[in-house]
């Protein structure tokens, strides 16, 4: 059996290898690696692909937040909402632009935001609702886009996780990831499933205006040379970075089938062991159905009962297969956003996550012999 990886990006570079390097080749001769043609034939893709409107690429996910942030005019002091069960950096663009982060629950199935806990943190400061697709899937939009019109606020969200994933309305009517509120922004860091060979980032609206100043934002604020019309950064995706992209984006929706199939490996295996819950589409789907497109799974993450979380890590090391504990310390508890206005008791269903979660390794290049073993080293452990 090869080796067991977290996520296999040099399998996975076999099959575009020829194609990058005859664009890295192309790039290197002709110089263009600042904006150049390779960054919008992928932008021009990437629209086309998630059909929306406008894609601002930039320089890495983070910054995707700051200035879509940073485009929506939102000033110190305004109140934003988001979960906390999520990597730091959703909060730290808010702490960094001066605003004041407003951490609420999740949801105890999906880890997603709760859309009642939301609207409970609404006060007069609030301005904007960022929801994060955790782990491959949308949050409950319709819920999210539904409190946000009745108290006028602005959604942005956080896709670093789920580009590819449809949400799909009531009615019927399905949008991808990332394009369904005023704004989104992306990751491209190497291990998303869409992912560069460096940092990389995108900011998806319909609309114009909006897209106008974030073009500008990204560019030190400017829309000619050495004139600069808003407060901007330097935040531009470099050319090589798009020429991996724009090989990737093709095969984008097989990266995400390969990894539901996976996933089904490991549900079929695991998933009636009264210590382990798996996974949840937000659909309700028994396991992950035939025609699965709302969860793309960038993480397949395990709830392990009775304490046993941390032993089975340990357990998994001694035996040489990676894991992730997505995340174990609750953002209200980090020091760096410690704040007297969260009350233990608000945060129930991120506590308990925090204490149970572990993902498995998550890939396009796990094969059959890799998830038997990891899944009877997990069934030997907890017995």
């Amino acid at each position: 059996m090869k080796k067991i990886q977290m996520v296999d990006l040099v399998g996975q570079y076999q099959d575009i290898k020829e194609e990058v390097q005859e664009a890295f080749s192309e790039i290197l001769e002709s110089a263009a690696f600042i904006n150049g043609p390779r960054v919008k034939a992928f932008q021009q893709a990437l629209e086309e692909y998630l059909g929306v409107a406008h894609v601002i690429p930039c320089a890495n996910g983070t910054d995707a937040l700051q200035i879509a942030m940073m485009g929506l005019g939102l000033k110190p002091g305004d109140e934003v909402i988001t979960a906390d069960f999520t990597f730091a950096a959703t909060v730290e663009v808010i702490g960094l632009l001066g605003l004041t982060p407003v951490l609420v629950d999740v949801r105890p199935d999906t880890f997603n935001i709760d859309p009642e806990a939301v609207e409970k943190a609404i006060t007069p400061k609030t301005k904007a609702i960022v929801p994060i697709h955790l782990f491959g899937q949308c949050a409950e939009m319709e819920a999210i886009l539904e409190i946000a019109e009745k108290h006028n606020l602005y959604v942005i969200e956080d896709n670093a996780q789920a580009i590819g994933a449809n949400y799909k309305f009531a009615d019927g009517s399905l949008k991808k990831a990332g394009t369904l509120g005023h704004v989104g922004a992306t990751s491209f860091f190497p291990s998303k499933n869409l992912g560069a060979y460096g940092d990389g980032g995108a900011i998806f609206t319909d609309d114009a205006e909006l897209a106008h100043t974030l073009r500008g934002i990204v560019n030190h604020g400017m829309y000619e040379r050495y004139y600069h019309d808003v407060i901007g950064v330097n935040s531009r995706l470099d050319s090589l970075q798009a020429a991996v992209l724009q090989a990737k984006l093709p095969l984008l929706d097989g990266y995400c089938e390969k990894r539901r199939n996976a996933a089904r490996a490991y549900n079929r295996a695991l998933a009636d062991h009264p210590e382990i819950t798996t996974p949840v589409t937000m659909r309700g789907c028994a396991g992950i159905c035939d025609t699965c497109d709302c969860h793309v799974f960038h993480q397949y993450t395990l709830k392990i009962a009775n304490g046993k979380r941390d032993g089975l890590a340990a357990h998994l090391a001694e035996q040489g297969i990676p894991h992730g504990i997505y995340y174990p310390v609750p953002l209200h508890r980090q020091k760096a956003y410690a704040d007297p206005r969260y009350n233990e008791a608000d945060f129930p269903v991120t506590n308990s996550l925090s204490e149970e979660v572990i993902s498995l390794p998550m890939h396009t290049e796990l094969d059959q012999e890799q998830l038997d073993f990891i899944c009877k080293t997990i069934l030997q452990y907890l017995g």
